[in-house]
């Protein structure tokens, strides 16, 4: 009973914490589709291989919200047609490059320069790093179904034909409204279109805070703690740890700074930088996204890169 009680209490923590930025993450998706047509800004995106994700990831300065929030906005651009390496490279990089999460590292650690400095230079070299990879795969191979057809949809008939639209010519009906992206949608449309994503989104969310917050239960967090002066075993511990808390981006750095006496600064960052791209309660979110396959990727590829700049970080300062 007293496990049952404490996985509520997390579960609530953890759904709490998250569906603000959800809801403002959905808003904001909502008002770029209202206010902005599509193919004003989805033309102006730069598609250059390197300087897309870039672009994308510097675009997290914008958006004050924590990585729930930005599943939605980064749907809103892939669905619209933008460049994938921007759209990913803004989903990876927005949860640590918004102005509430620095100014929350900052506030956690005043006298940690280089963690200052290295935190958020490790998340948007992460980020670039995994929209790089991600955007070698096919779009059919990387992108979720539901999210393929929308962003055919709104591709101009120059890259895609009707044949590769979702609606195609046999045996159904293609609205012009299905066609034509450049107008403006109604508000009444954008209300409906957000409340169906953010309770799709929603449901989602709570399944993964469950997991995590069982995790959390069964799983003890000084075992891992323990092994936190071994310069690789403290990273790798570390990195488990963030991927089981789930906690939000905007506040890991002040749970961070309850052990970071205790572990090396490598593990220190890795726990910095995993949790915003990799954890429990992102794994449902990112299904609206992107393949099974593709975010089993993401996961590897993210814990390889985050291991080899903590690994870096502890030559240089152990």
């Amino acid at each position: 009973m007293e496990s049952l009680s404490t996985a509520w209490a997390i579960f609530q923590g953890l759904l709490l914490e998250a569906i603000p930025f959800l809801l403002l993450g959905v808003t904001i998706a909502g008002l770029a589709r209202w206010l902005v047509p599509q193919s004003a800004w989805v033309r102006r995106l730069p598609s250059h291989p390197l300087l897309a994700p870039i672009v994308g990831a510097l675009m997290g300065f914008a958006l004050p919200a924590c990585e729930c929030g930005n599943v939605p906005v980064a749907r809103r651009l892939l669905a619209s047609g933008a460049p994938m390496g921007t759209a990913f490279g803004f989903l990876f990089a927005a949860p640590v490059l918004n102005p509430i999460v620095l100014a929350s590292t900052w506030a956690a650690f005043p006298d940690q320069h280089w963690l200052l400095i290295a935190r958020p230079l490790g998340a948007f070299v992460l980020a670039v790093l995994l929209s790089l990879l991600l955007v070698q795969l096919p779009e059919h191979d990387l992108l979720d179904r539901v999210l393929l057809s929308e962003r055919r949809m709104n591709q101009p008939l120059s890259r895609i034909g009707l044949l590769e639209r979702s609606t195609g010519l046999i045996g159904a009906k293609a609205t012009p409204q299905a066609i034509t992206t450049t107008s403006k949608p109604s508000g009444i449309d954008v209300l409906e279109q957000s409340s169906r994503e953010f309770l799709s989104l929603l449901a989602l969310l709570i399944l993964g805070c469950g997991i995590a917050a069982l995790v959390q239960t069964w799983l003890p967090r000084s075992w891992l703690l323990a092994i936190g002066t071994a310069p690789t075993a403290s990273i790798l511990a570390l990195m488990l740890l963030a991927v089981v808390v789930s906690v939000c981006s905007s506040v890991d750095a002040f749970l961070a700074l309850g052990f970071a006496s205790t572990v090396t600064p490598g593990a220190l960052l890795g726990f910095l930088l995993l949790g915003p791209v990799v954890d429990l309660k992102l794994a449902g979110l990112f299904t609206v996204l992107m393949r099974p396959r593709a975010i089993a990727l993401t996961a590897l590829a993210a814990s390889v890169g985050v291991l080899l700049i903590g690994q870096w970080v502890n030559f240089w300062l152990i």
